[in-house]
């Protein structure tokens, strides 16, 4: 078995380009995204417990029900709302990270499959000495249509056979058609 160089069977992939120079995010919205979702996150959701701290500490040591009355509007549901903001930005943060990295692996196996499917089409077809193998005219059994080798109707037979010189009986398949150059 030899081994061909990454550089020479590797298809390109999507984002590469914009990875590789000075500003990676530049082009890159989805991880821009992430990153802005996350450090809202990680401002708002801290700030919002210190708001609520610092409206609890305002509440307690003033003997006026009246002034508690505002601290436990401006510190307490102003900080729970900035707890939560950051709570569900944090969560939009994380929700952006796994499609990112959903859209990663999947990148990941198309450019698999892309290049196994070009490795077996390849030494499918193609014998020791180079012939294509999928443009010889082939019968299946007793049968009356010609096929050519990699026909996918007859893909399953093993009872397959040359076309002889007599095949003016034949019929041409319309699936693959044998005669046409592809």
């Amino acid at each position: 078995m030899t081994t061909v160089p990454r550089s020479a069977t590797a298809l390109p992939r999507a984002g590469e380009a914009s990875r590789s120079g000075i500003a990676p995010l530049k082009n890159d919205h989805a991880v821009l995204l992430q990153l802005v979702l996350f450090w809202a996150g990680a401002i708002m959701l801290p700030l919002g417990l210190v708001v609520i701290v610092l409206g609890w500490y305002g509440a307690a040591n003033t003997p006026y029900q009246y002034d508690q009355l505002s601290y436990l509007v401006s510190g307490g549901l102003l900080g729970l709302g900035l707890t939560f903001v950051g709570g569900f930005l944090y969560f939009g943060a994380w929700l952006a990270r796994i499609a990112a990295d959903g859209r990663e692996s999947t990148k990941r196996l198309a450019d698999t499959l892309l290049l196994l499917a070009e490795v077996t089409a390849s030494s499918a077809t193609v014998d020791v000495r180079g012939a294509d193998l999928g443009a010889i005219p082939v019968v299946a059994g007793d049968g009356t249509t010609m096929h050519r080798r990699d026909c996918s109707l007859i893909a399953h037979r093993d009872d397959l056979a040359p076309v002889g010189e007599d095949n003016g009986h034949l019929v041409l398949c319309r699936v693959c058609r044998p005669g046409s150059a592809g």
